[in-house]
């Protein structure tokens, strides 16, 4: 039976925050949407809505991603089911610390990276690492579309055994990607908020059919006529 993987960024913060969560590795950032991923959160619920069959939903366990698939959770009448492994990466003491803070501190490094297409966590002092965040990433979200697999009863759009929601972090997504891809870096692009990042599942079979896809936030329409609005 196959699924349609739906791996979402959740909507852009408030940036001002410095709200903190205890986590296995330290405090971590943990600020809410603002006021424009709010809205991004509405729009992606539409998008959400007007596609498959729902087989399974999932989220991180930071507040910007539970606010985010909040309106979808009211509009699809479901409970995303909160996993902990989907929790951005670490990274270490750069956390809550603006970019523009690190490039005036740190300019040389971290510019130089960003330029070279590097991701800057690798760098922080204290971070977890590439390899260490897949290692929680792929089983958490394997573990998810086996479960689905295996209770999902309905077929979904064009033959699909439906469509599984995970509403995570940029780290996270690439994190996924870059495995299925069998890619040797760390990261392949820098996901939008509130963009969706789609993969075929087949059986064992992984393929990429779309990224970083926001149509949602800029023809909202669109998907609220598919809705019958």
């Amino acid at each position: 039976m196959s699924l349609r993987l739906h791996l979402v960024r959740h909507g852009r913060v408030d940036f001002a925050s410095k709200d903190f969560r205890n986590t296995p590795r330290g405090p971590q950032w943990d600020p809410p949407l603002g006021e424009e991923g709010r809205e991004q959160a509405e729009r992606l619920a539409l998008r959400l809505a007007a596609m498959g069959t729902l087989a399974g939903l999932y989220v991180s366990p930071y507040r910007r991603c539970r606010q985010t698939v909040r309106p979808y959770e009211e509009r699809a009448g479901a409970r995303a089911e909160v996993v902990d492994d989907l929790r951005e990466v670490f990274i270490g003491e750069w956390e809550g610390v603006p970019f523009e803070d690190l490039v005036a501190e740190r300019e040389e490094l971290v510019r130089a990276r960003f330029i070279d297409q590097e991701p800057v966590f690798k760098v922080a002092p204290g971070a977890e690492t590439g390899e260490e965040l897949r290692g929680r990433v792929v089983p958490a979200i394997e573990g998810m579309l086996a479960r689905v697999g295996d209770g999902a009863g309905g077929g979904g759009d064009e033959g699909n055994g439906g469509d599984v929601v995970v509403v995570a972090h940029g780290g996270v997504i690439n994190a996924y990607l870059v495995h299925i891809l069998g890619l040797p870096q760390d990261m392949l692009f820098l996901p939008d908020n509130a963009s969706v990042n789609t993969v075929d599942v087949d059986g064992f079979e992984r393929r990429v059919r779309f990224l970083n896809d926001v149509a949602h936030l800029w023809y909202p329409e669109v998907f609220e006529a598919r809705l019958g609005r």
